[in-house]
């Protein structure tokens, strides 16, 4: 309640001063050293916690411990050779070498100080040189200072930690158990974050949590829909509840830009890249990976912006993100990430590397894991000129067997693409012709769960297709694919559609063609999470065309147009679909929620309109038969909600009514106030008209009256000559 009433009093002060809020970067406002004007951040308590660690003025500073033992007379000597090894690490300060001296013996003690500029380049030292090989005799023990702080504290008696009552809960699951089976999401916009249900009966959203700078940046659901994670100048934190959204846990990571949830949610990655205190040495990047419950850093990886450049498919300066790609599944039982020659694969149960070693794979360039095994599919192009071809091998982790190997030949670039059940992998290959002037594009279809994984080659028709755009349908057999003949003469030629399926018509192993939709106004794909249905997009050129496509029935449902929309998402039902404008264009922010088949339910317009998410929804615990029996018995299953359908139309048709009857009083009293001022004004009328007493124009002839006017006189004395 106490941050509801901070923000109002700042709305009605700026109302009041004449500011928009709405147009203010508050992330460059600086309030003055020490001042927060009533403000108290949610992350106040980590900054004194870090702040006091820093103003001890110890956290930039190393101990160096097993140096040689030296006389006084090659003290600079060896002086020289630490300072060398660690100024290429960071800036040493001033005066911030100290190796003492035993006073007896004049004779070093086998330690030294390091002061850094930054406790950053000091954590930095102390990883890289950790266990520094100088000679035979001397391996370096490095720590830091403030790591001596904490040892001196411990006790020398051991007590046994106190045991707290357990406490239970709250059921983080609460949402799922909504009678009325609706689904939530999350919008960001202006200073605001919203979570809300779709109400979609109601034809309109349901709020359920509203807060004014939640986060710094953006918002991000874990993968089963349990935590929302929000960002923050200290770190990363995750937001849940029975009833209201509760802070969980906090993650301390200074400058976090970057998150990414494990799929079982079990584990939080954390990004940051730091600038280094000398400006020709490149960034520092820190990759901390967080168990979520407890919020203790399991693996932390440093290094600069090269050493995680590698894979990937977006990131931030020069780092590829996300830079770990985790297993399927709900174990969390592997992440791996690609170095130069290399795949790194390590196991959570103690963070590292399988077998203790990383896969070595030469020029390998693009890795992807089974959404629902511990299966790698690797790419590596081609060799030696063409010599040694490309390929795509499948690797079973963890006993790195390959399972199945694929030459290519001639090939430009590879994709790949997994169905969401690991059941196929599609892999799309670009390859040159002959003559090495132009490219074709064509398919590998990767059977994974048959015998032996047997493979089918897929070529499009025309060869001067390329590919838009491609996907599977969730736990399905099909895919759709969005091709078009970049040598039209056509200037803006609008591409083809086609549908395949896995299966033939006898069920046997073979892809075959179901149909090709000509000259549709879309390049992107969108299937519904149950299969089935998808929509046929057009963003960005092609201004925000929708076709709703039933892919049972191949026909159209219907078409649509969200002018400008940059966002299209199911919800995790299949049963609604939302599309957005984002603030990227000026006009018409916010979002329209629509039926699976194409009907738009209501329209949200929000300005500077940034984000919007549905929440995830955990698998079924329901069995495959078990489903199919529902599916089955869906009307039986159904009367109840169908009841509370028409109980929900009825209210909208009695609101309805009831809003006719308030525009049909509104309407006769306002023609009986007409009335009544046209009595009022009854004897100035009959005045002008020279005492006629009727309104009505029948009663009256209509004569054309002709009246002269003089309009001017003028006078001009004209002589006239003989």
């Amino acid at each position: 309640m106490g941050d509801v009433m901070v923000l109002n009093d700042i709305e009605a002060t700026a109302a009041r001063i004449g500011i928009d809020l709405s147009q203010l970067d508050l992330d460059s406002i600086r309030l003055p050293p020490g001042e927060d004007f009533g403000i108290i951040s949610d992350d106040e308590d980590i900054y004194q916690e870090e702040n006091s660690e820093l103003d001890s003025g110890f956290g930039n500073i190393i101990v160096v411990d097993n140096l040689p033992v030296v006389p006084k007379e090659k003290y600079e000597k060896l002086e020289n050779v630490i300072r060398k090894i660690y100024s290429q690490i960071g800036l040493i300060k001033d005066d911030g070498f100290w190796m003492p001296l035993d006073p007896e013996t004049q004779k070093t003690l086998g330690y030294c100080f390091i002061e850094y500029n930054t406790p950053q380049e000091a954590e930095l030292a102390k990883e890289k040189t950790h266990g520094y090989k100088l000679d035979r005799s001397h391996i370096f023990a490095v720590s830091m200072f403030d790591d001596f702080d904490r040892f001196m504290k411990v006790p020398d008696q051991w007590a046994p930690p106190e045991s707290n009552p357990y406490k239970p809960g709250e059921n983080l699951q609460q949402w799922l158990t909504d009678e009325k089976a609706r689904d939530q999401l999350v919008i960001r916009a202006g200073s605001d974050t919203e979570v809300l249900w779709n109400d979609a009966r109601h034809l309109k959203p349901e709020p359920v949590y509203k807060r004014a700078f939640w986060t710094e940046s953006f918002v991000q659901w874990s993968p089963l829909g349990t935590y929302l994670a929000t960002i923050h100048r200290q770190g990363a934190a995750v937001w849940g509840g029975a009833s209201t959204f509760n802070r969980l846990m906090r993650y301390a990571h200074p400058q976090v830009r970057l998150i990414d949830f494990s799929p079982g949610e079990k584990y939080l990655v954390t990004y940051s890249s730091h600038e280094p205190s000398n400006p020709r040495d490149a960034n520092r990047v820190v990759i901390n990976i967080f168990d979520v419950r407890t919020g203790k850093v399991m693996r932390d990886f440093k290094g600069t912006p090269d050493d995680f450049a590698i894979g990937g498919t977006g990131g931030v300066a020069g780092v590829s993100w996300p830079v770990f790609k985790w297993a399927g599944g709900k174990d969390d039982k592997y992440f791996a990430r690609m170095g130069k020659n290399v795949i790194s694969v390590y196991e959570t149960e103690t963070f590292s590397l399988v077998d203790k070693k990383s896969m070595k794979v030469e020029n390998v360039m693009d890795f992807s894991w089974s959404p629902t095994d511990p299966i790698l599919a690797l790419f590596v192009p081609e060799l030696g000129g063409g010599n040694q071809p490309a390929r795509v091998s499948l690797v079973q982790i963890p006993n790195k067997e390959e399972l199945r190997q694929k030459n290519l030949f001639s090939v430009s670039d590879c994709k790949m693409y997994w169905q969401s059940n690991g059941e196929y992998l599609a892999v799309k290959v670009d390859r040159y012709t002959k003559t090495k002037k132009s490219t074709y594009t064509g398919f590998e279809l990767f059977r994974i769960k048959e015998r032996d994984i047997p493979i089918e080659v897929l070529e499009l028709e025309n060869k001067n297709d390329k590919i838009i755009a491609f996907a599977w349908e969730p736990k399905g057999h099909r895919f759709a694919v969005i091709h078009c003949d970049n040598t039209s003469s056509n200037n803006n030629p609008r591409p083809d559609v086609s549908f395949y399926s896995m299966r033939s018509g006898h069920n046997t192993g073979r892809v075959s063609k179901l149909t090709t939709l000509k000259g549709k106004q879309a390049n992107a794909l969108f299937w519904s999470p149950s299969g089935r249905f998808i929509i046929l997009a057009g963003l960005k050129g092609f201004n925000g065309q929708l076709e709703f496509y039933n892919v049972d029935e191949l026909e159209t449902m219907a078409t649509a147009e969200h002018f400008m929309a940059t966002d299209i998402e199911w919800d995790p039902t299949g049963r609604y679909v939302a599309t957005a404008v984002t603030s990227v264009h000026e006009m018409e922010n916010g979002f329209n929620i629509w039926s699976f088949n194409g009907k738009l339910l209501y329209r949200i317009l929000k300005d500077h309109f940034f984000q919007f998410l549905w929440r995830p929804r955990p698998p079924s615990f329901l069995t495959p038969e078990k489903e199919e029996e529902i599916a089955k018995n869906l009307k039986k299953y159904s009367k109840k909600y169908e009841a509370e359908d028409q109980d929900v139309s009825m209210f909208l048709s009695e609101q309805d009514r009831e809003k006719r009857r308030m525009l049909k009083e509104e309407w006769e009293k306002w023609v009986a106030e007409w009335k009544r001022l046209h009595e009022e004004d009854k004897l100035e009328r009959q005045k002008l008209r020279e005492g006629e007493a009727s309104d009505e124009e029948e009663e009256y002839e209509a004569k054309d009256i002709e009246v002269e006017e003089t309009l001017d006189v003028s006078e001009e004395v004209v002589s006239f000559e003989d």
